[in-house]
């Protein structure tokens, strides 16, 4: 797969990976999803989290490429907001209002094979330099990096600091020493995903996001808008499967009845309505919470699990409506 910053070419790739959808990319783009909690100064739509979620439910329904549309989430929640909120003054300028746009595509680079959303466990080091830092590491189920422009990284700079001993950084990813690899994410098959792997990479000082040692910070921030936002493009998948169940059912006849008709049938479509509504209003109360600056963790984690679990039970029972 070629890939140029600010110019991007897709291709591909000899182990089979799908290629980059990008139509659906542009359209998620013009309808605002990639900027779509970013100020207006920097190009996005300047929403706050109920808005966000709302823009990205609209995207889980209208978009059949459900993996487009979480890359596409992923770009803007757990990158393109930790640059805006940590960045310098001249990161911000030079990245967000192309990463808002979509003219740049970005990836988080956090999951290690004995790390995923545990902070104080990486393995991936940056050590410092002159004039910055050195990376060395490698980092996996990285969403986007086949086709990303810019890394969000998160490695170790004090291996006695704990929590504390973490930085991230913004790592351009045509720089020398960064080397990516596509793999699959089941289920996720539109998302391209990747290895990363670090072999001294140097990387400036200005090219922090905040402070040494804030990494973990950074990320939990992050990851509060990803688990309390980007679930709710899934509300929309939903959405778009309860509808086609209705159609069918109203539209299937069976012995001289449509199949709306048995209650076998139409229960089971009344339960996928109950979940999907259940799943929305704790997942807009998590947003809420965003939006209030009264983070509720439990209410978020328990908003993406509700959501997750809603999803898998409508899929199975779309699947019996349609029947054979």
């Amino acid at each position: 797969m070629t890939h140029t910053l600010g110019s991007p070419t897709f291709q591909e790739s000899s182990n089979g990976v799908p290629t980059f959808d990008q139509l659906t990319w542009a359209a998620l783009v013009a309808s605002g999803v990639t900027g779509a909690c970013i100020p207006v100064d920097f190009d996005g739509s300047a929403l706050d989290a109920v808005g966000t979620s709302e823009r990205l439910e609209e995207a889980g329904y209208r978009h059949e490429n459900t993996g487009v549309v979480f890359a596409a989430a992923a770009h803007l929640l757990a990158c393109t907001v930790p640059i805006q909120e940590f960045g310098t003054s001249l990161t911000r300028e030079k990245y967000v209002p192309r990463l808002a746009k979509g003219e740049w595509i970005a990836a988080n680079a956090m999951t290690e094979p004995s790390a995923g959303s545990d902070v104080s466990s990486l393995a991936t080091q940056a050590r410092r330099g002159d004039g910055g830092w050195i990376l060395n590491g490698y980092k996996n189920f990285a969403s986007n990096a086949p086709i990303a422009d810019v890394l969000v990284v998160y490695a170790c700079t004090e291996p006695t600091g704990g929590f504390l001993g973490n930085t991230a950084f913004i790592v351009e990813r045509n720089v020398k020493g960064v080397v990516v690899n596509s793999l699959i994410k089941m289920g996720l098959e539109g998302c391209t995903a990747g290895t990363v792997t670090f072999k001294d990479v140097f990387v400036p000082d200005e090219q922090l996001l905040g402070n040494p040692g804030s990494g973990g910070q950074i990320f939990q921030h992050s990851m509060t808008w990803e688990r309390g936002c980007l679930f709710a493009l899934y509300l929309g998948v939903m959405r778009r499967q309860i509808e086609r169940s209705v159609i069918h059912a109203r539209d299937r006849d069976q012995g001289g009845y449509p199949l709306a008709a048995r209650q076998g049938v139409s229960h089971r479509i009344a339960e996928m309505q109950r979940r999907f509504l259940a799943a929305r209003a704790l997942q807009r109360e998590a947003a809420r919470s965003i939006d209030a600056g009264e983070i509720n963790g439990t209410l978020v984690s328990a908003s993406k699990i509700t959501i997750s679990e809603a999803a898998v039970a409508n899929a199975l029972d779309a699947l019996q409506v349609f029947g054979g």
